[in-house]
């Protein structure tokens, strides 16, 4: 299992035909008080993006969020983690799901720089915000996956299956499950699991490898050595496409 094995959320994208953009958060068009600061010095400017400094009413949380996947995109992880905070904190109580949206990108964040503790808290807090939520299944699989990470196996388990108890047609989670069941030796339970991820559309080569690795413990040679050979295709595919 692999960090592409997240899944972000898409944000809202940008218009077409494509404009411009930086990523300054909108807080910065706000007319700065000239008594607290100087305009001129952009050092003061972080100290007046918290909620103290900015009505909570004037932030646009969704954008903040885009702000945040944009960094995502150019790799730029800590500013991400900053970013999505800002967003969680500025959504409130009042938009519960720009606010479990934020957390599980910051969570996803944290992965990337490999904080699994940090992770880990950011997802628990996600699930907390609405354990039914729109982004609640995600946050459920992607904390399994951080779980897993920081050596606890059974509570990732855990994790997985809750993921599926919000939405059963997640095809990550069944991957996921699929994945935990196989390292725990229960081939044939992995290999049910991996089936339904694949019949939901989720079709790469890992989720082939963790499909041949339960086959093998099942003895089913031949279909194993298929499903690899379809697994190396896949990869192969995928370097021609990246090589374009």
């Amino acid at each position: 299992m692999t960090r592409e094995d997240h899944r972000y959320s898409e944000g809202r994208g940008f218009g077409d035909p494509y404009e411009g953009f930086d990523f300054d958060p909108v807080e910065l068009t706000l007319e700065l008080d000239p008594d607290r600061v100087d305009p001129t010095d952009t050092y003061a400017l972080p100290d007046l993006l918290d909620e103290a400094a900015i009505p909570t009413d004037l932030v646009d949380a969704t954008e903040l969020v885009d702000v945040g996947l944009a960094y995502m995109a150019v790799n730029r992880f800590e500013q991400a983690v900053d970013t999505f905070e800002r967003a969680a904190r500025f959504a409130g109580e009042a938009d519960e799901t720009t606010k479990q949206e934020a957390l599980v990108n910051m969570g996803a964040a944290h992965a990337e720089l490999e904080e699994w503790d940090a992770a880990i808290g950011a997802l628990e807090a996600a699930v907390h915000v609405a354990p039914r939520g729109e982004h609640a299944a995600t946050a459920e699989s992607d904390l399994a996956y951080a779980l897993w990470m920081f050596g606890k196996d059974d509570a990732a388990l855990e994790h997985a299956e809750r993921a599926l108890e919000v939405d059963n047609r997640f095809a990550e989670a069944w991957y996921n499950r699929g994945f935990f069941l196989n390292e725990r030796g229960l081939a044939e339970l992995a290999l049910e699991s991996l089936e339904n991820a694949i019949r939901l559309g989720y079709r790469d080569a890992g989720v082939l490898e963790e499909k041949r690795r339960a086959l093998e413990a099942l003895g089913e040679y031949d279909e194993a050595e298929t499903v690899a050979e379809e697994a190396e295709a896949l990869r192969e595919r995928l370097e021609e496409d990246l090589v374009r």
